[in-house]
């Protein structure tokens, strides 16, 4: 248990509080819940790259470490950006649909790509990509950028630019990483035709 993966696992316990915290805002339209959910997600943002500098420059990088980071990650932003996709109330801004589906499929395709390749070769190398590092900034940006209420207003012209960035580096990134799985998949034996 290395001092990265101690601070993956926080970042995981900050994901509840986050949600609690935003519910209730969503009901209540209390901002000390807003403001308590907007320190969570941030407190959970920046230790996602403390934790990942720490891995890099003091040699902890574990396998246990490989499966939490993206868990960690995937289970704050999902959880954000579809509690905020949901029309609660007037209280704040809305994340479209399109965004969260761009999100959602995203991930489902890489995750049901991870199945096929690890069951069809064995092994799965997942490279990670800057797009994918700057997809997950974006979409944390946009989470953030609606809990400080700054999708009205004059800042709101930014928001679809914002929102529009998010989703045009996630689905390309989807698709480098499927790119990444058929090229695996190719390399493999069994891809080739066996002639008798």
């Amino acid at each position: 248990m290395t001092t990265a993966n101690k601070i993956t696992i926080l970042r995981i316990l900050l994901v509840p509080f986050f949600v609690v915290e935003l519910i209730y805002y969503l009901r209540s339209g209390n901002e000390l819940f807003r403001t308590a959910a907007l320190l969570a997600f941030g407190l959970a943002s920046v230790l996602d790259g403390v934790d990942g500098y720490i891995a890099r420059h003091f040699n902890q990088k574990s396998d246990l470490g490989a499966i939490l980071d993206p868990l960690a990650d995937k289970s704050l932003l999902v959880s954000g950006v579809v509690v905020l996709s949901l029309n609660h109330s007037n209280h704040r801004g809305q994340i479209p649909l399109w965004l969260i589906g761009t999100i959602l499929g995203r991930d489902a395709v890489i995750l049901l790509g991870v199945g096929v390749v690890r069951y069809t070769v064995g092994t799965v190398v997942v490279r990670p990509r800057v797009l994918g590092k700057i997809a997950t900034v974006l979409q944390m940006a946009v989470v953030i950028w609606v809990l400080l209420k700054l999708d009205s207003g004059s800042w709101g012209r930014w928001t679809g630019g914002l929102m529009l960035g998010a989703a045009v580096c996630t689905g390309i990134s989807g698709l480098l990483y499927v790119w990444d799985g058929v090229r695996q998949l190719s390399a493999h034996p069994i891809s080739s035709s066996v002639k008798k």
